[in-house]
C-alpha cells in the first residue's frame, strides 16, 4: 500500500475473504464494515456472535481439566473448614496483585486468619525465597498459596513440606521438566499440562480455581449447612479483566469473554481501591481496557518497581477509603517518579542498542540502572528495534535481568534452556516476557547464546516495522455513529489490535504541543470535513516533525478512531500511528 511512511514502515492493507463476509453479512444482520473486520480478524461466521457477544458461560472450561486442580480445591477448603492459618505469596506486578486480592477477597467470606505476602522486588527478587519462607513458616502458617509464582521455587517449596507445611501454586508461567514437591501446582504452562488454556494470566487461573472450590463446596450443601452467602464470583472479573490486560496476554477465548464482562464489573466501580485510583487519574469516562493497559496499570505497577512492593495488592483490597486515598496519591508520585527515571535510562540504553543493530536479539547491560525500570525499558526497546530484547543491570558482578519478546519467539522458553544450560542462575516467564538473573561473567555466553537460539527457532528478524491497515476510510466516516459500530469489536489488546484506517489526503492547519510530548494536530480533508488527531509521544520523533511543520503538504494518515469525552461533551478523535506525504 505505502512503503517508507515518514517513520520508515510499510502500510499493509489487511487482506479478507470476500466470500465470508458476505455470508456474514447476510447471516449476522450486521454491517458490512464490522463483517469485513471480523473476517480480517479470521473470525467465522458462527463463531462471530459470541466473539461480539462473549460470555463467561459459553467459554468457560470445566476447571478440573487442569492438572492438580482436584488436590489444589481439595486442600484449600480442607484448610478453610480448620481454619488453618494461610499465606497469599503474591507478586510484585500487577497480575500478581490481581490475583493475590482475588484470592484474599474470596478468603474474606469464610475466615480472616490469612494474610498476603508480596516480596520486595530488589531486596527478595521475584517469587518465593528460603528465607521468606523461613519467616512465614515461623508465624504458624498451615498453608501457603502462591499465585503468580512459585513453579520453579524448588527449594522454598521443599523447605515448607519439610515443615508440614502445604503448598498449592497458582501460576501460569512456564516450568522446567521437573516440578516442585508442592500438594499442588495449577499451571495451564506446566510441562505436563494438556487442557490448552495457555494462554491466561494468573489471575485467570486463580478464577478457575475459586471457581472450582465453589463447585465442591455447593455439591456438599456448605453454604447452607454453614449458613454462609455464596460467593458471586462474576463480582471478581473486575480484577481478573485488570490482570489479563495488564499482563498483555491474548483476549481470545475466556480471556476476551473475561475482560469483556469484567469491563462491565468495573464500570459499577465497586472495588474502592480500582474506583480511587480512578478518580486520582481524572478518569471521569467508561473505564477502557486502555484506561487498564495505560493509566490505572502503570500506577499500580509503580509501587512493585520503585516504591512499595505491596501497595498494589493493599489497594485492591482495601474497603477504607481514607487508606485508598493515602495508596492512590503514592503510586500516583511513584509512577511520575518512575517516567522520569525511564526517559535516562531508555534514552542510555537506545544509545548502546544502537551498536548491536545487527543482532537480531538485543541484550544490553549497564551496572547504574535502576532494576525497577528495566522491564519496561526491555518494552520500549523491544518496540523501538522491533525485535526480542534483554536488558539487565548489574551490581558487582550479579546482574538481574528483564526480557521482552515479538510474536514467534518464546522469550520464556529461552529463558528456562539458559537456566538449564547453567549460563543463568534463575530464571522463567511466558511467550512474551521473561525475568532472569545472571554472573557477570557469563553475559557474553548469554547473549551468544540467544542469538543462536533464535536463528535456529526460525524467526525472521527485520528492523522495518509493518503497519497493518484495516481499511482506506472516507473522512465522513469520522463519526460516533461509525466508532460505536467498529467498537463492537472491543475489548482490544494482545491478539484483537484496535481496528487502523488510512484518511488520504489530509492538510494540517494547526498543530500544537500538549504536556510536552502530545501533538495535537487540526485538519481538513479534500472535502473539507474536519478532523482532530492525537499523536502521543510524537514530539522530537519524524511524525512530530511533519505534524509541526506542515509546510502546505497534504498527507495520509493512519491510526485508530478514540471516543474522548470531557466534561459532558462527547468527539471522535483520530489517534495517529503514522503519516505520510500524499503522491496524489
Amino acid at each position: 500500500m505505502i512503503k517508507n511512511s515518514v517513520s520508515d514502515r510499510n502500510w499493509i492493507l489487511s487482506k479478507f475473504d470476500e466470500n465470508k463476509v458476505k455470508k456474514a453479512t447476510q447471516e449476522l444482520g450486521v454491517s458490512e464494515v464490522l463483517c469485513r473486520l471480523l473476517a480480517i480478524r479470521n473470525v467465522e461466521a458462527d463463531q462471530s456472535l459470541d466473539f461480539l457477544n462473549p460470555k463467561i458461560k459459553n467459554s468457560m472450561p470445566n476447571p478440573f481439566l487442569l492438572k492438580s486442580m482436584d488436590e489444589a480445591v481439595k486442600l484449600i477448603i480442607k484448610h478453610i473448614k480448620e481454619e488453618s492459618h494461610i499465606c497469599i505469596y503474591g507478586d510484585y506486578d500487577v497480575d500478581g496483585a490481581s490475583s493475590t486480592s482475588i484470592l484474599a477477597r474470596f478468603l474474606r467470606n469464610f475466615t480472616n486468619n490469612f494474610f498476603i505476602f508480596i516480596p520486595d522486588r530488589i531486596q527478595d527478587g521475584y517469587g518465593p525465597n528460603l528465607k521468606i519462607f523461613e519467616d512465614i513458616a515461623s508465624k504458624g502458617v498451615k498453608l501457603i498459596i502462591t499465585v503468580d509464582c512459585g513453579t520453579t521455587s524448588f527449594e522454598p517449596i521443599e523447605y515448607a513440606k519439610s515443615k508440614n507445611i502445604d503448598v498449592v501454586v497458582i501460576d501460569h508461567h512456564q516450568s522446567t521438566e521437573t516440578l516442585p514437591i508442592a500438594n499442588a501446582i495449577v499451571n495451564p504452562n506446566r510441562f505436563d499440562e494438556t487442557s490448552n488454556l495457555t494462554y491466561l494470566c494468573a489471575a485467570g487461573v486463580a478464577f478457575l480455581v475459586l471457581s472450582g472450590i465453589v463447585t465442591r463446596l455447593r455439591e456438599e450443601d456448605f453454604f447452607k449447612k454453614k449458613n454462609i452467602q455464596e460467593p458471586n464470583l462474576l463480582n471478581y472479573l473486575d480484577l481478573v479483566a485488570l490482570g489479563t490486560v495488564c499482563d498483555v496476554v491474548p483476549l481470545q477465548g475466556l480471556n476476551r469473554a473475561f475482560v469483556f464482562q469484567g469491563l462491565k464489573v468495573l464500570q459499577k466501580r465497586n472495588n474502592l481501591g480500582i474506583k480511587t485510583l480512578s478518580d486520582v487519574a481524572n478518569i471521569n469516562s467508561k473505564i477502557s481496557t486502555y484506561h487498564l493497559g495505560y493509566i490505572i496499570g502503570p500506577k499500580i505497577n509503580a509501587g512493585g518497581r520503585i516504591g512499595k512492593a505491596d501497595h498494589g495488592a493493599n489497594l485492591l483490597l482495601t474497603e477504607d477509603p481514607e487508606i485508598a486515598f493515602k495508596i492512590s496519591k503514592e503510586l500516583n508520585q511513584l509512577n511520575e517518579k518512575r517516567k522520569n527515571i525511564e526517559g535516562i535510562i531508555l534514552e542510555e540504553a537506545i544509545n548502546i542498542a544502537k551498536h548491536k543493530d545487527n543482532n537480531p536479539v538485543l541484550v544490553v547491560s549497564s551496572n547504574t540502572w535502576h532494576e525497577g525500570i528495566i522491564g519496561i525499558i526491555a518494552s520500549r526497546l523491544k518496540d523501538h528495534f522491533n525485535k526480542p530484547t534483554f536488558v539487565i543491570n548489574f551490581e558487582g558482578d550479579y546482574g538481574k535481568g528483564s526480557a521482552r519478546s515479538l510474536p514467534g519467539f518464546d522469550i520464556g522458553s529461552a529463558v528456562v534452556k539458559a537456566k538449564q544450560s547453567e549460563i543463568i542462575t534463575k530464571g522463567g516467564g511466558h511467550k512474551m516476557a521473561a525475568g532472569f538473573s545472571i554472573n557477570q561473567d557469563k553475559a557474553d555466553e548469554f547473549e551468544i547464546f540467544l542469538i543462536d537460539l533464535f536463528n535456529k527457532s526460525g524467526c525472521q528478524s527485520s528492523k522495518e516495522k509493518d503497519l497493518y491497515i484495516d481499511s482506506v476510510l472516507a473522512s465522513s466516516a469520522v463519526n460516533e455513529k461509525f466508532f460505536n459500530e467498529i467498537d463492537k469489536l472491543a475489548p482490544f489488546g494482545s491478539a484483537n489490535r484496535e481496528p487502523r484506517f488510512v484518511i488520504e489526503n489530509v492538510s494540517i492547519t494547526k498543530s500544537l504541543i500538549l504536556k510536552e510530548s502530545h501533538i495535537k494536530a487540526f485538519c481538513k480533508t479534500s472535502n473539507n470535513s474536519k478532523i482532530n488527531l492525537i499523536s502521543f509521544n510524537s514530539v522530537n520523533t519524524p511524525i512530530g516533525s511533519y505534524l509541526l511543520n506542515a509546510k502546505n503538504k497534504k498527507y495520509d494518515i493512519a491510526g485508530r478512531l478514540s471516543l474522548n469525552e470531557w466534561n459532558g461533551k462527547r468527539e471522535v478523535q483520530f489517534l495517529l500511528d503514522d503519516l505520510a506525504i500524499s503522491t496524489d
